[in-house]
């Protein structure tokens, strides 16, 4: 191996923090080299893997990647969180105890690296200067350079970052392993996610996948910084964050929020205004999967999203559904495709609900890099992209990226809602004035799991404000920290849930959706203000139909607008029963939690 110290004095990596981490891995793990890593390192570190074939070009500076075929998705009975402490375990966590887990993971990694180079990436999960930038500063050690490429566009990448901060940052160590090998989805799979989140350390075995190895994003911006929040004061939650601006009177308002995997999260995080209210409301992005959010002292409850890209799903992204998306993955961006379809003549990608499929099918390779012209009849309506497929680009190619995206103060957050993906009972939106019965909405909210979750498409699940794949600690306390939070706002944000699946008889979507769901978050925001009053009901208050800014909708949706904003009873006293179920399911839930349920049911049960 090289010598080490010459290789991190040469990096300028001054941290003796740092620098006695990295050496130890290095021996563990045998790499024969060690990198560090800058986010000026790009163009090079591109260049190496098209050399390597680790990428190939997509087209004027975007380029393409492959994962194992096993390895497309979060393997959540894979993932861990360990501790010391056997109280953190919850119910979706997978706790384990520490010791056991950094033994296991130790000799996994003895010798797992030999022959290659450990990449050093140290990395910010916030704004540099942020209140929270002692929790957000972390080191991730990967010997996979494709790795190193998407935390580049995911992170902010640099020594700079973490020289002075001492030993106040996330180790975090990510070993590819020979993924055919590992036995993924078989009895003996040794594959292990582990996040010991009271050692502030992350060790990931078995995976070249983006959600298991860019340990920066879900293991340290979720799992490790929920962990930290819950000890120091404040939220972690995979939320979408965005501001709406009002043109007319020069208000802006920003409105964060939990939904589940395929629930509209990042076509909601990066919506335009309708071209019906476009003169009056721009919408202005901030994070489409991630929001740290404390109390200032102003009272005011704050938010920033940590990350400094997006990690998109491809399916069905479209200049329909999130033209924002494409326009953020054009030719110059130097966005890095996954797991899609990739024409290896004309360095062409596509996906399902890209657009028409290409009629020529020479030089198409599917997923897996095979050749989609040699397909079988029975294997001809297979997808040509994984559905979990990915897209990689950085915060600033979004095109309405908000100014102050990396303003170290984070925003006020006036609003925080939940969304899940329900075809019935859910309508169009509810506002939810009360805390405690917002956080039971929250902890109650249910989806059907997808492709991101290992493929259980179409079963529906609870989970707790989008955060079931990434608790850190048990669901009990979860709750108590979230009314502990807000406890301490003096200026509250106003809760609602909202829902743009509801579907009728015929099974069609009674919504438009996608930039005109702008429109229910503007009646929100007005809601807030008291300009209007909406209609009380047992599970919140619903727009009345004039209080909507329905200008330029369609007659279909028009006609469909009364079915929307009302409530099934009977499907709602059905459901409370589910909820009860649910949250019977959790130690030491707050008695507010149990309360706002009783409160609601008894609402349920007087209704007409």
């Amino acid at each position: 191996m090289t010598d080490i110290d010459e290789t991190l004095d040469a990096a300028g990596l001054t941290n003796p923090h740092v620098r006695e981490y990295v050496k130890h891995w290095a021996g563990v793990t045998g790499a024969e080299r060690v990198e560090v890593v800058n986010a000026s390192d790009d163009d090079r570190l591109i260049a190496e893997a098209l050399e390597a074939g680790e990428l190939l070009p997509a087209g004027e500076g975007r380029y393409y990647s492959r994962s194992y075929h096993k390895d497309t998705a979060r393997a959540e009975e894979r993932t861990i969180v360990a501790t010391s402490d056997e109280a953190d375990k919850g119910v979706y966590n997978n706790w384990r105890p520490a010791a056991e887990m950094t033994a296991k993971l130790t000799e996994l990694m003895t010798g797992a690296s030999a022959g290659k180079t450990m990449y050093v990436i140290p990395y910010l999960m916030a704004p540099k200067g942020s209140p929270l930038e002692k929790f957000a500063a972390g080191v991730e050690l990967t010997d996979n350079r494709s790795v190193v490429l998407q935390m580049i566009r995911m992170a902010r990448v640099g020594v700079d970052f973490i020289n002075d901060l001492g030993d106040s940052f996330v180790r975090a160590v990510h070993v590819t392993g020979d993924l055919p090998n590992l036995g993924q989805g078989t009895p003996d799979d040794q594959r292990y996610f582990v996040t010991v989140a009271d050692e502030r350390t992350i060790l990931h075995y078995g995976s070249s996948y983006g959600g298991n190895a860019l340990l920066g994003k879900i293991a340290h911006g979720l799992r490790q910084g929920a962990y930290d929040g819950w000890k120091n004061g404040f939220l972690v939650e995979q939320f979408m964050l965005l501001g709406v601006v009002d043109k007319e009177t020069g208000e802006k308002y920003h409105i964060c929020g939990g939904f589940p995997s395929a629930s509209g999260k990042t076509n909601l995080a990066m919506t335009l205004a309708p071209d019906a209210l476009g003169d009056r409301y721009h919408v202005e992005f901030y994070g489409d999967d991630i929001a740290w959010l404390w109390v200032g002292d102003d009272g005011k409850l704050y938010g920033m999203n940590p990350e400094n890209g997006v990690f998109g799903v491809a399916k069905d992204t479209n200049e329909l559904t999130n033209p924002t998306a494409i326009d953020s993955i054009v030719p110059g961006t130097g966005a890095i495709f996954t797991n899609v379809a990739y024409n290896a003549k004309t360095q062409e990608v596509w996906w399902e609900g890209r657009g028409e499929k290409p009629a020529d099918l020479d030089g198409w390779l599917d997923w897996k890099g095979e050749a989609v012209a040699d397909r079988s009849p029975e294997e001809a309506d297979d997808p040509w992209a994984h559905p979990n497929s990915r897209f990689t680009t950085t915060l600033d190619h979004v095109p309405n990226v908000a100014a102050d995206y990396e303003e170290p103060a984070g925003v006020e957050i006036h609003g925080v809602i939940f969304g899940g993906r329900t075809r019935d009972r859910e309508p169009l939106i509810r506002a939810i004035n009360d805390v405690a019965e917002g956080v039971y909405d929250g902890l109650t909210l249910g989806a059907e799991a997808t492709a991101a979750a290992d493929g259980l498409e179409g079963v529906l699940r609870y989970d707790p404000m989008s955060m079931r794949p990434f608790m850190a600690y048990g669901e009990g306390d979860y709750a108590a920290h979230w009314l502990e939070v807000f406890s301490r706002t003096t200026t509250k944000p106003i809760f609602a849930h909202v829902n743009w699946f509801q579907r009728g008889e015929d099974g069609r979507f009674l919504w438009p959706g996608y930039r005109e769901n702008l429109r229910p978050l503007v009646w929100l925001m007005q809601y807030k203000n008291g300009e209007v009053e909406g209609v009380e009901t047992p599970v919140g208050v619903l727009p009345k139909r004039e209080e909507l800014l329905l200008e330029g909708l369609d007659e279909q949706a028009l006609a469909d607008l009364d079915t929307i904003l009302t409530i099934d009873v009977e499907r709602w006293k059905q459901e409370i029963g589910y909820r009860e179920e649910h949250l019977n399911q959790f130690d030491r839930l707050p008695e507010e939690i149990w309360e706002a349920h009783r409160r609601v049911a008894a609402a349920l049960d007087a209704a007409e």
